[in-house]
C-alpha cells in the first residue's frame, strides 16, 4: 500500500472528512460522464451512491471499533452490494425492438458503490484507481465498442404456397451463412388455395444487405412475396 495514505486510514474527524470528500469527488467524476451522455443515472445519483456506500463502510467500522459491538463488516458490505443491484436494475430497459439498454449505466452505478465502500474503509488506492478505470471504460472503451462490427439482425415476412417452399428458403439462408434466430409460421386460405405466411428472424455474419437477401428469396420457386420488415 502507498505510505502517503497511512496517516488518514484511521477513523478520526480528519480521516472521515477526507473519505467523504474523496467519495464525493469520485462519484461526481463518474456521474459527470454519465450525465454528459444523458444516461438515466447521472451526476447526483452517482455521488449519492458512492457517498452512501462510504458512509455505510465507516459506520460498520465505527460500530466495531468504538461501540465494541460484534459488527460484521462483510455483512454490511454485502448489504450495500445487494441494494446497489436493485438501484442499478431501475436503469435497465428493454426497447420495442427487444434491445436491452442501460446495462453499462447499471454496471457503472454498481461499481461506483464499490468504490465508495473501498474509500470508506480507507482503501484509497483501490477507490481512486477504480474511479480512473471506470472513466476509462465508459469513455475510451466506448469508442472501441463503436468500431466493433456486430452481426446485423433483420426479419423477412414470407408468403408461399407449400410447406416445402419454406424449407427451400431456410436452406438458402443457411447456405448464405445466415443464422436463423426465430421462426413464426401462420396459415390462411385465399381464393380456395392454401397460402402460408412466415416471419423469419435472421442474423448475418459481417456486412450484408437485407434487401438483397429478400430479393433472392423472392426468386425461389413457390415464394409469393418476401419483404424486409
Amino acid at each position: 500500500m502507498l505510505s502517503i495514505f497511512d496517516g488518514i486510514r484511521g477513523l478520526d474527524f480528519l480521516s472521515v472528512t477526507i473519505r467523504l470528500l474523496t467519495a464525493f469527488a469520485c462519484g461526481a467524476v463518474i456521474g459527470l460522464e454519465r450525465s454528459y451522455k444523458n444516461k438515466p443515472a447521472g451526476f447526483r445519483t452517482h455521488i449519492l451512491v458512492c457517498l452512501g456506500a462510504a458512509i455505510a463502510a465507516m459506520t460498520g467500522m465505527y460500530i466495531y471499533l468504538y461501540d465494541q459491538l460484534p459488527a460484521d463488516m462483510s455483512r454490511i458490505a454485502a448489504g450495500v452490494v445487494t441494494g446497489l443491484g436493485f438501484i442499478g436494475a431501475g436503469t435497465i430497459i428493454v426497447t420495442k425492438k427487444n434491445k436491452v439498454k442501460g446495462l453499462t449505466t447499471a454496471a457503472g452505478l454498481w461499481t461506483t458503490g464499490l468504490v465508495g465502500l473501498a474509500i470508506g474503509t480507507g482503501f484509497y488506492e483501490g477507490g481512486l484507481l477504480g474511479t480512473f478505470l471506470i472513466i476509462l471504460i465508459e469513455t475510451y472503451f466506448n469508442n472501441i465498442r463503436e468500431k466493433i462490427i456486430y452481426a446485423p439482425e433483420f426479419r423477412i415476412a414470407l408468403s408461399y404456397y407449400h410447406r416445402t417452399d419454406l424449407d427451400k428458403v431456410l436452406r438458402y439462408c443457411k447456405d448464405s451463412g445466415l443464422s436463423i434466430s426465430n421462426l413464426q409460421i401462420t396459415g390462411n386460405t385465399e381464393s380456395g388455395s392454401a397460402i402460408y405466411s412466415a416471419l423469419i428472424s435472421l442474423k448475418a455474419v459481417g456486412k450484408i444487405e437485407p434487401e438483397e437477401i429478400a430479393s433472392a428469396v423472392r426468386n425461389i420457386s413457390g415464394i409469393i412475396s418476401a419483404e424486409v420488415i
